[in-house]
């Protein structure tokens, strides 16, 4: 099996745990023993879209690592927590609360290229550490400043408190790889003058995949009960929908799945998915009539062996 399985993560499961079930439910299933991984760590407290690679698939999971990300997320105001969501410890409190309009004019501050801290409690590795292995253990966490990119954010849902003030608010944001909605929603709460944290987090888009094509933990178990996976299985090509498709010869595939280069073949500049009819073959990179391997896909001899 090759392809990706789109799952639709429920709150408390963490990323790895998702994989776990998927492989229990390939067991289940009878399939064959097949390579999963995940492309793009969700927080547990988190749902949403998981994108789950099989087989040949797993192979573009760094892919879906720098792939942008869409999020529903929900900021509550007046109290900060150590973990910048609700499973931590309360470490701020504020009385000050928000107007619509006050959130509406700080927005356009944390839209572009911006700089962030991100959460301690996060899978960052500090010295061979994660870093809420060491916040865990009650170290002091210094966290170093990273660039990203917020490409949109939308505001969707208001929480009304006293005087028209605003005891929460939900946004949608389309964020570069790398960006924390945690960090992000405690930046906006101080620019705000007052703390907040996270309370709802919902990853809707990851790369190409979205939402409508995510299915529950439990579509996978009656899939795997009548052992019909397969039906839910996306290809191994969706996840490289922004990549044009280059076709290649029976004797060209050859010569990509041994690593060898390809000269003299007229192919615009930068990477392609070379295809032998309907197989994928490699991702490749062209410059100046040289098509070079990037990642190749050991499909064919599994297709002619059908």
């Amino acid at each position: 099996m090759h392809g990706w399985l789109i799952l639709d993560k429920p709150r408390g499961l963490g990323s790895t745990q998702a994989v776990s079930a998927v492989k229990r439910a390939l067991r289940q299933a009878g399939e064959p023993k097949t390579k999963v991984g995940h492309g793009g760590t969700l927080d547990p407290l988190a749902e949403g879209v998981l994108p789950i690679a099989l087989g040949e698939a797993t192979k573009l999971a760094g892919r879906m690592l720098d792939a942008s990300k869409i999020y529903e997320f929900t900021i509550g105001f007046g109290l900060q927590t150590d973990t910048l969501d609700m499973e931590g410890e309360v470490v701020a409190r504020s009385e000050v609360l928000p107007t619509l309009a006050e959130v509406e004019a700080i927005l356009a501050r944390f839209t572009g290229p911006i700089e962030q801290v991100p959460p301690a409690y996060s899978a960052i590795l500090i010295d061979g550490q994660r870093a809420y292995d060491l916040a865990r253990a009650g170290q002091v966490v210094e966290m170093k400043t990273r660039s990203v990119t917020v490409f949109s954010l939308e505001i969707h849902h208001t929480g009304a408190g006293r005087d028209g003030r605003l005891t929460e608010i939900t946004i949608t944001a389309h964020v570069s790889k790398g960006t924390y909605i945690r960090s992000l929603a405690r930046d906006i709460a101080l620019a705000l003058g007052t703390v907040g944290h996270v309370t709802m987090l919902r990853r809707t888009k990851a790369g190409p995949f979205m939402l409508e094509s995510a299915i529950s933990l439990d579509n996978l178990a009656d899939a795997a009960n009548d052992r019909s996976i397969a039906q839910l299985l996306l290809p191994l090509t969706a996840g490289l929908d922004d990549i044009p498709a280059f076709a290649v010869t029976a004797d060209q595939a050859a010569a990509l799945q041994q690593g060898r280069t390809l000269t003299g073949t007229a192919a615009t500049t930068g990477l392609h998915l070379a295809i032998l009819g309907e197989i994928p073959v490699a991702l490749v990179e062209a410059d100046d009539h040289v098509i070079r391997v990037v990642r190749g896909f050991n499909l064919m001899s599994k297709e002619e062996d059908r």
